[in-house]
């Protein structure tokens, strides 16, 4: 029987279940009862275990890291070099234009470059 989950117990019962029911077919019985229980441990995951906010920066350089690319490449995106550091130090928040130049120029989502503590 399928039920709301509500304390850790519940929760790793449910992840085992789902562990045994992966792979199931869609549309078939436990198919449905893969997908209501994955539903169920994102909503008690969401409340239990919040994704922290997104670092900007962090974003930046991991991106960077994985195009093989250096801070004159970033130039294009953020202004001179001076803006640059001052960007990957943190001592300056990223602009609407640079999130945009960023999204468009290097495929960062937006939402892992604008800071979720500095939007009021």
């Amino acid at each position: 029987m399928i039920k709301p989950i509500r304390d850790e117990k519940t929760y790793n019962q449910t992840l085992k279940r789902i562990e045994k029911l992966w792979g199931a077919e869609i549309g078939t019985p436990d198919g449905d009862e893969l997908d209501v229980l994955l539903t169920l441990v994102e909503v008690y995951e969401e409340k239990h275990y919040p994704m922290p906010p997104s670092d900007p920066v962090e974003a930046i350089l991991f991106c960077m890291d994985q195009k093989g690319l250096s801070r004159k490449d970033l130039e294009t995106f953020l202004g001179p070099k001076s803006r640059v550091s001052d960007v990957l130090n943190r001592k300056r928040s990223l602009s609407m234009k640079q999130i945009v130049n960023l999204h468009r120029g290097m495929g960062i989502p937006y939402e892992s470059l604008i800071d979720a503590s500095q939007v009021s």
